[in-house]
């Protein structure tokens, strides 16, 4: 699953008219990158879920035939269910047990074949090098388990696998994959790995240019 609802509101004026995952590096959509890497790793059925002007992302990528995948979409209209919301509602599409998921607005060369085909517990994070807008970290890695407190925490990368029950009792509606995430931990039902390969969150438009400009390098 990619998670392209998000408002992109701290990337206006660029995504006024369009949506982030459409902003463009090199000649290319941001999400056809983590398209064709899905493609890559052997994925076949991904599914999109979308907000405000999702329609135009529908038109931009179709039923996903020319990256070799079939894309069904989750659409959320104006309101977006936020990350846990809008997981919940695609569990449908995504058929039983794990699925990976990927935050739209990343811009990574990990290859999602270094994931664990049935990791111990509910979910399995990828974390990152903190970045200077998060310098305190979100999650601390602890001999492969992941943990709420420790002395080296990371952040989180924006990709995991995670496993339906993990979202056992949640109700439809808004709500962040935080609280399940924080859970899961302190039940140590959450595994995890430190990937120090490329990987940015591009969330303004200063950190889109940055990306523009390593790819004219």
């Amino acid at each position: 699953m990619i998670l392209a609802a998000g408002r992109g509101e701290r990337m206006r004026p660029l995504t006024d008219d369009t949506p982030k995952p459409l902003l463009e590096v090199a000649g290319k959509p941001l999400i056809a990158y983590h398209l064709e890497r899905l493609a890559a790793a052997g994925v076949h059925h991904v599914v999109i879920n979308h907000g405000r002007l999702g329609h135009l992302i529908e038109t931009a990528l179709g039923d996903g035939r020319r990256f070799g995948l079939s894309i069904a979409y989750s659409a959320e209209g104006e309101q977006p269910l936020e990350t846990g919301g809008g997981i919940r509602q695609a569990l449908p599409l995504l058929g039983g047990g794990w699925f990976i998921a990927i935050n739209a607005d990343v811009w990574t060369d990990y290859d999602c074949k270094r994931l664990p085909d049935r990791p111990e517990g509910l979910a399995h994070l990828v974390l990152a090098p903190n970045p200077a807008h998060n310098p305190g970290g979100d999650f601390a890695l602890d001999g492969g388990r992941i943990r709420n407190t420790g002395p080296s925490r990371h952040t989180f990368s924006g990709i995991g696998l995670y496993h339906h029950e993990l979202f056992a009792g949640c109700a439809p509606g808004c709500f962040s994959m935080t609280p399940l995430l924080r859970a899961a931990a302190d039940q140590d039902r959450l595994s995890g790995e430190l990937y120090t390969g490329l990987w940015r969150d591009i969330g303004t438009p200063e950190r889109l240019e940055e990306i523009r400009a390593l790819c004219r390098q």
